[in-house]
């Protein structure tokens, strides 16, 4: 076989394992959406730098828990969760000149306390009027991490 057919086969085989990757993304995305409350949340996973360390990901309600998950991966579970009882709004802020090229055009940045320290989460408006709403939701006074007794 000559050579150049060797580099045709290894060009049709990565193009076929990139379509293939790309579909798997398309699947993993409906299913993680398939149950809704699901919306676009970025989370600064470094803060070293001002304006670096910003990934890309989508966040699901899940009960009592906010999952996040990469946009960019095939693993079928979180990559993070919080419980609601675990979060504090902290406050938002608009994005940074540099952190505009790393989030979604619309999205304001908030801080989010939490009892492993502050995160930095990006979301639209829209999405942070639900979160705020998700986080004061519970009844006063409720203790969702007591057990009840069984009768």
């Amino acid at each position: 076989m000559p050579f150049w057919q060797w580099i045709v086969d290894l060009i049709v085989v990565l193009l076929i394992l990139v379509v293939v990757c790309g579909c798997a993304l398309v699947i993993r995305r409906r299913m993680i959406s398939r149950n809704g409350g699901t919306f676009e949340l970025s989370i600064r996973a470094r803060s070293a730098q001002i304006g670096r360390g910003w990934v890309l990901g989508l966040g699901r309600y899940s009960g009592e828990q906010l999952q996040w998950f990469r946009i960019f991966s095939l693993a079928p579970g979180p990559r993070r969760s919080w419980h609601r009882s675990e979060l504090s709004y902290s406050g938002r802020r608009q994005p940074a000149d540099s952190e505009q090229m790393a989030l979604y055009a619309d999205h304001v940045i908030v801080m989010v306390a939490t009892p492993d320290g502050r995160i930095e989460m990006a979301m639209n408006s829209a999405s942070l009027m639900g979160f705020q709403s998700w986080l004061e939701s519970a009844p006063p006074g409720a203790d969702w991490t007591r057990r009840r007794p069984q009768l």
